[in-house]
């Protein structure tokens, strides 16, 4: 497992497999297909996580609705993590 750096340290300053164990560390499961989708579910919702070039998209599904919000790698990793879990 990758030694994960500060949790105020901004993604872009994670190198890959820290931020792929981090999202393990969250729950998030990795497609075999595309190893930059991520799926990470919850009772009250489920979301994709995508790792694009620029930021970190993520897609939550809850009770029907869809909601999309996209994250610059220049945030930090904790600020991240708290609107990822913190759900639609």
């Amino acid at each position: 497992m990758s030694q994960l750096p500060s949790p105020d340290t901004p993604l872009y300053h994670h190198p890959l497999p820290a931020l792929e164990s981090w999202l393990r560390q969250l729950g998030a499961v990795q497609e075999r297909s595309d190893p930059c989708l991520w799926d990470l579910h919850r009772p009250e919702w489920s979301a994709r996580i995508e790792l694009e070039v620029e930021e970190l998209k993520v897609s939550w599904h809850a009770d029907g609705r869809h909601c999309e919000r996209h994250f610059p790698y220049g945030l930090s990793r904790a600020d991240t993590e708290a609107a990822i879990l913190a759900g639609p």
